[in-house]
């Protein structure tokens, strides 16, 4: 029941008001994956910004099992293998950027996108952490029980080889 694992792999692109934008962040994700991301849309309204409710301002994919661990294995070595301790949090997320897509072993650039980064955040878990999703008898998962940051290293480095910034 300690066994930490992949849960999901999500896969962010913020695009703002542009529409341009937003349908290049759709097409990367399209070829980084195989799979159509789903647009996000803004739930405030906030007038400097010139958002509204409703507005589509990004789009997201989240991968689970051997797809996001391939998609991870992928997007660490853009990352040259190595995260920094603020990239761990202490609810054993993970999440971390990628400036340029070209970075990325297998794609190539594609002059329609341009150059364009994209947010990488992964999320682990252990078995048991099902009840506080579940529909009946929902519960707080124990201190005990759950992944602290430097849990979620000692699997990064265990499992993909990474290393911290500062080593």
């Amino acid at each position: 029941m300690r066994e930490i694992r992949i849960e999901k792999v999500t896969v962010n692109i913020g695009a703002g008001k542009d529409p341009a934008v937003l349908e290049k962040g759709i097409s990367l994700i399209k070829n980084l994956t195989g799979i159509n991301p789903v647009k996000t849309f803004t739930n405030k309204r906030i007038p400097t910004w010139g958002l509204r409710p409703g507005l589509p301002i990004g789009c997201k994919l989240t991968l689970r099992n051997s797809s996001a661990v391939d998609l991870l294995k992928r997007v660490l070595e853009a990352h040259g293998r190595k995260l920094a301790e603020g990239h761990f949090d202490d609810e054993g997320n993970i999440a971390f950027g990628i400036k340029e897509y070209i970075d990325i072993p297998g794609i190539k650039y594609d002059p329609a996108i341009g150059i364009m980064g994209l947010q990488v955040c992964v999320t682990l878990s252990r078995p048991g952490f099902r009840i506080k999703r579940r529909a009946y008898l929902t519960r707080k998962i124990p201190k005990r029980h759950r992944i602290s940051r430097k849990e979620s290293i000692d699997f990064m480095r265990k499992n993909f080889n990474i290393m911290l910034g500062d080593e």
